[in-house]
This record gives C-alpha cells, sequence and structure tokens, in this order.
C-alpha cells in the first residue's frame, strides 16, 4: 500500500505519470472517488504517458469506454445491470489490456485478483491518493 499526498492538479499529474510508466498490460487499476476527485484527470494522465502527451482523451462518461492501442478507459458511472459489463468487452479489456476503470463497484465480481485499487478522497485543500492490491 502506498500513499500520495497532493496539493494541486500538477501534482497529482505528475505522481500518474510516475503511476503509469509501472503499469503493463494485462493489468487493472480501479479508480474510486467521489464526483470531482480526479478519477478522469489520472485515467487521462496515464494515457497520455504510454501513448504520447498529444493523445486526445475524452472522459468516457457518455460512450462509457475509450480504446487506445493496449489501453482500455471504462467510466461505469451509469451501469445499471451487470450483464452490460460483457456487452461493452470489459472482460476482453480485462485480459489483454491496461484498463482503467472509473465507478469499478458495480464490476467488482468481475475483477482479478491483482487489481490495483487507487483511492482518491479530499485532504485539505488537495487529494490523498491510496493505491493498494486488496
Amino acid at each position: 500500500m502506498t500513499e500520495f499526498i497532493s496539493n494541486n492538479i500538477d501534482e497529482t499529474r505528475q505522481w500518474a505519470q510516475q503511476f503509469a510508466k509501472t503499469l503493463n498490460a494485462p493489468c487493472v487499476v480501479a479508480l474510486h472517488g467521489n464526483l470531482g476527485m480526479g478519477k478522469s484527470e489520472i485515467a487521462r494522465t496515464i494515457i497520455q504517458t504510454l501513448q504520447g502527451k498529444d493523445t486526445v482523451v475524452p472522459s468516457p462518461t457518455f460512450t462509457i469506454v475509450q480504446a487506445y492501442n493496449g489501453i482500455s478507459h471504462f467510466d461505469l458511472y451509469r451501469i445499471e445491470d451487470v450483464a452490460e459489463l460483457t456487452e461493452i468487452g470489459l472482460g476482453d479489456a480485462i485480459e489483454n489490456d491496461i484498463t482503467l476503470i472509473e465507478w469499478p463497484e458495480i464490476a467488482e465480481n468481475m475483477l482479478p485478483d491483482n487489481t490495483i485499487h487507487v483511492f482518491i478522497d479530499e485532504f485539505g485543500d488537495g487529494r490523498k491518493i491510496l493505491v493498494k492490491n486488496l
């Protein structure tokens, strides 16, 4: 388990850049946190670190999934039925890609044992980022 205190978005991005360099497919990163905690920004930074800083990374809030050469970014906020997870290709992504999942709670039973859980919480004016494998 590791913990990082971020005082601003630039520190969060720097942390995410270093974290990205530790990821190798296949792996799953479950991003936990309330609205506005920075889940999408961490995912965007990971993707841009691994795919190139000019990579356009829109939030998958409405599309649910965005795919980038070997990286899949899911936002499960609007998923209501676990059966939809198979339809959107989550199982295939888990088996093959670096898979970033925002709002992973509905997919709990699909996540592999070695999933990396990133918990983001408010901490003063910044954020506390806690990384652990459960």
